[in-house]
């Protein structure tokens, strides 16, 4: 095999006896695996991370149960390719043959008219779809489409599965197994890589390529030094994704715009999906701003919606000053501490009843039983507010939102006191 081929392209993995992690979807007795060996496979969609081997169990599919197999990138595939696609799948039909296996690699990038494309041909049975994205596919992929596919969920490797796709490399690769490469040291090697499979094979190349002679020892040292020297070429592939995003949130939630910018021109430069970062920013807007600026919220949606619309290379000065507005706010995680305090309290004493003073009585019985009996109608009230009591009975003293110091949540804190008097003192 071609030594021109990158290292993590020469030992992708042809069957499922060598593909590496996902026993929970592909090991002994595994439900994707069961449905391989039956010879019958639905539409899926595979979500998980980068380099977890989306593509390469596409392909082990379409191989093992010998099924034609096409593949269209949502980067740079539109309608027109889509419909060909669907057209030679078609003419090659017989009343025995299976269907086609159609492979859409990133199908989260995919417009709704290019999914809509699909649905015909994934209900007729023309196309089995298997469709791979990075992105929560509940949010990315249409419902039509999402309902007639199953979502099976990859998950980082880890270090046993790494470790074993290292010594693979090092044994069985046809241009690594002519040197002697040894590994005295294997942290920096597994930390960089962050889980990817793919990480992993191109920062050993990186590395290597770098030592001369036969006889090469690999050390923590030598892989941080190396990763430094290479970081600018590394990071323009896109393989510092998820390093660079982290950076980027980091960046806007320590309120230092300089950063962020500078983060968020690495992910433009490196051709990161703009409504990616659109979606990270709207989050931000509320975990990390939240109630110190609520109109926070309101830019970063507007940053979303316009980013829709305008594109490239526009879309660029909308993101940067969403992304300097963030930064620049005074912050508050308040509202994600009182949602996730709520939830692990739901949780721990399960669901409290309602009480009778808040539940709708629609019926005559329903008023018989004291539903809504006693409740206060704030508007009716001074000021529009009347004390009452509102959680259920066992949870009358729990405090789920706690204002933060920042001059909006003062005021908000300020009135509550007003309303509340004693309970929020403490």
């Amino acid at each position: 095999m071609s030594s021109n081929q990158p290292l993590a392209e020469r030992l992708r993995p042809k069957n499922l006896h060598d593909y590496i992690g996902q026993k929970h979807l592909v090991g002994e007795n595994a439900v994707l695996r069961k449905m391989i060996e039956s010879g019958n496979i639905s539409s899926i969609i595979l979500w998980g991370p980068p380099g977890v081997g989306k593509t390469t169990l596409a392909k082990i599919i379409a191989n093992t149960l010998h099924r034609p197999f096409y593949v269209l990138s949502a980067i740079n595939s539109g309608v027109k390719d889509v419909r060909e696609v669907i057209d030679k799948a078609q003419k090659q039909q017989f009343f025995s043959s299976p269907n086609p296996i159609l492979f859409i690699d990133e199908i989260h990038r995919f417009s709704k008219a290019q999914q809509d494309s699909l649905l015909g041909a994934v209900e007729q049975g023309i196309v089995t779809l298997i469709g791979a994205t990075t992105e929560n596919p509940s949010f990315e992929v249409i419902s039509p489409l999402l309902s007639r596919c199953q979502v099976y969920v990859l998950k980082s490797l880890e270090a046993e599965d790494l470790m074993t796709l290292l010594n693979r490399a090092l044994t069985e690769d046809t241009e690594l197994s002519k040197k002697k490469i040894t590994v005295d040291e294997h942290e920096s090697l597994f930390r960089y890589s962050g889980g990817d499979a793919r990480k992993l094979l191109n920062i050993l190349e990186v590395v290597l390529n770098s030592e001369e002679g036969d006889e090469i020892v690999l050390n923590n040292e030598k892989v941080t030094n190396r990763l430094q020297e290479n970081l600018s070429m590394y990071d323009k592939k896109g393989e510092m994704h998820y390093d660079v995003i982290s950076a980027f949130i980091k960046s806007v939630r320590g309120s230092d715009p300089d950063a962020a910018v500078y983060y968020l021109a690495r992910m433009l430069d490196g051709g990161e999906d703009i409504k990616f970062i659109a979606r990270r920013l709207v989050i931000l807007a509320s975990e990390d701003v939240g109630l110190a600026n609520p109109n926070a919220l309101l830019l970063s949606q507007s940053t979303f919606d316009a980013v829709h619309k305008v594109g490239m290379p526009e879309a660029r000065i909308i993101l940067s000053e969403c992304t300097i507005y963030l930064a620049t706010s005074p912050k508050s995680n308040s509202a994600y501490e009182a949602i996730d305090s709520a939830l692990a309290e739901v949780r721990n004493s399960g669901h409290q009843p309602v009480p009778l003073h808040l539940r709708n009585a629609p019926t005559k019985l329903m008023k018989e039983l004291g539903y809504q009996k006693g409740y206060k109608y704030a508007h009716s009230y001074d000021g529009n507010f009347a004390e009452q009591d509102f959680l259920p009975e066992k949870l009358r003293s729990k405090r789920f939102y706690h204002p933060q110091n920042n001059p909006a949540e003062q005021k908000i804190l300020e009135r509550l006191k007003q309303w509340w008097k004693q309970r929020f003192t403490k």
